[in-house]
């Protein structure tokens, strides 16, 4: 189990919510998905860390970023201090990890970085919780290496969480094995789904990450229904206008029906399982 502030992650707990927009455009964006997801959580007693990434480093083509990362933490503070919501977002070099640990709460290692190791490591030595993303090209007991590398050289080695993202199949297309949920739950690490990226096609519209959001739901239920800590949903109030992952994230005003959905596979499962 992973502890975080009042929030725990494993166990017969609830499951966790990881949500926000892909990318920081605007605090405008930022404000009013934070305050909608909160008001949800709340009425569904769902635990909600917030995540949205201020530089999105890894593109296809020469898509936009973000706002960068200074004016990104400042953005994220302010939602920590005015949502009193704890604070995921990525880091993409080891020089990073620092300063963006004075503001998130969780710092997450992209898919694409999962087997970097000194990036790995300086994150795990700032004494945050971790959360890394299994890489498309990973088999879930490959995950063992990362999550040795992070256990050698953190101050508490329990603070780490892994998530599934789907694997790459051909081109430009993205499945997801639900076993792998179980398998690297053997690592004794609790077991996040991403659920929108996992509906990505990658470099499918002329160099653009395309993908499916109305496949979101089923593949959430799927992962519910294996037994998972943490859901991972990318949430935007437009999608279509969106700066990254246009194609994937949640509108939020649907964000409530499919919430209320997982929470009642959650119970069911969760009450049968342990």
């Amino acid at each position: 189990m992973v502890e975080l502030g009042g929030i725990s992650f494993g166990g017969k707990k609830r499951f966790v919510l990881i949500a926000g927009p892909c990318a920081i455009e605007s605090r405008e964006v930022v404000y009013e998905t934070a305050e909608r997801l909160k008001e949800v959580c709340e009425r569904l007693e769902i635990e909600l860390v917030f995540k949205s990434s201020f530089d999105k480093a890894n593109r296809t083509s020469n898509s936009p970023r973000g706002v960068g990362m200074s004016q990104g933490l400042e953005i994220l503070s302010e939602v920590k201090e005015r949502f009193g919501l704890p604070i995921l977002t990525d880091v993409h070099e080891s020089c990073q990890c620092e300063e963006v640990a004075q503001v998130a709460d969780i710092l997450q290692i992209p898919a694409f970085l999962s087997r970097q190791t000194d990036l790995l490591q300086a994150a795990a030595r700032t004494g945050k919780v971790v959360n890394v993303k299994k890489g498309q090209f990973m088999a879930p007991w490959d995950m063992h290496g990362v999550v040795e590398k992070i256990r050698e050289v953190a101050p508490q080695p329990n603070k780490l969480l892994l998530t599934e993202r789907g694997s790459s199949f051909g081109y430009g297309n993205l499945v997801v094995d639900m076993t792998s949920l179980v398998e690297m739950r053997r690592f004794s690490c609790p077991i996040i789904f991403d659920a929108t990226h996992s509906v990505q096609k990658p470099s499918s519209q002329q160099g653009v990450t395309g993908g499916n959001r109305e496949m979101v739901p089923y593949l959430m239920r799927a992962a519910m229904a294996v037994g998972i800590d943490g859901l991972f949903l990318e949430v935007h109030p437009n999608p279509d206008k969106a700066i990254s992952d246009a194609a994937n994230q949640v509108k939020l005003s649907n964000i409530y029906n499919i919430l209320n959905e997982a929470v009642k596979i959650d119970d069911l499962v969760k009450n049968e399982l342990f």
